[in-house]
């Protein structure tokens, strides 16, 4: 007889708009550097969603829904061995967050984005696209923050992209669906688990955190101008 489950509250709303919102920035920012000419207006703006997308994440990261704060999904190596053993602790709730190997990928991914973002800010294809911070910078640390960005640090990128969808797709071939629970928001769960906070204040918040990010991005990029 199959366990009856409730569903719960995981990813709040704000932590999933910024999720599908990132990956089609990131999509469409990889699409207009591969195109090049006139999409590359569209890169750097991309670029600049991208950047207050992460600016975010790092305060929602410490103020949003319980599975959306880096605390909650930080995990030991001790805790991540048990996990990659099948040995996780009833408490730890590994089925319902982000698992360890989850996590990594998260922040292996922002840690990415970042880094392509700030190099971006610097970078010059000694064409006609040059970052809006680059006088602060030596053409020698230009060039080299410019090779980052369009090799290494964009072939990171896709590989990490690449490795999350099969990731996915391994999952939902064992019947896990980490799809759904990112659209609605819930998981059903047979044992019980903290739910997120995702009510209209919080809303709020994370609206009022946007506005706040996009305001400093902007003016980030006009100390350049």
């Amino acid at each position: 007889m199959k366990e009856a489950s409730t569903p719960v509250r995981v990813w709040d709303l704000p932590t999933r708009a910024f999720h599908w919102t990132l990956a089609l920035c990131v999509i469409a920012s990889i699409a207009s550097a591969y195109i090049g000419g006139n999409a590359m207006v569209w890169h750097f703006r991309l670029g600049y969603v991208v950047f207050t997308l992460l600016m975010f994440r790092i305060l929602w990261g410490l103020i949003g829904g319980h599975w959306s704060r880096f605390a909650n999904f930080f995990y030991s190596p001790a805790t991540t061995f048990r996990y990659l053993r099948g040995a996780s602790l009833p408490h730890e709730h590994h089925e319902v967050g982000h698992n360890p190997l989850g996590a990594f990928s998260v922040f292996g991914l922002l840690v990415l984005l970042a880094a392509q973002v700030g190099t971006g800010l610097f970078a010059d294809d000694e064409i006609s696209n040059s970052g809006p911070l680059i006088k602060f910078v030596s053409g020698a640390t230009s060039l080299s923050l410019t090779k980052w960005h369009r090799n290494i640090g964009q072939w990171l990128i896709i590989a990490l992209i690449v490795l999350h969808v099969a990731a996915i797709l391994y999952l939902l071939r064992k019947k896990q669906n980490l799809v759904r629970p990112m659209v609605t928001g819930d998981k059903h769960l047979v044992a019980p688990a903290p739910a997120s906070v995702d009510n209209t204040w919080s809303r709020i918040v994370a609206v009022v955190l946007v506005a706040a990010c996009a305001f400093a991005v902007a003016w980030i990029i006009n100390l350049g101008a």
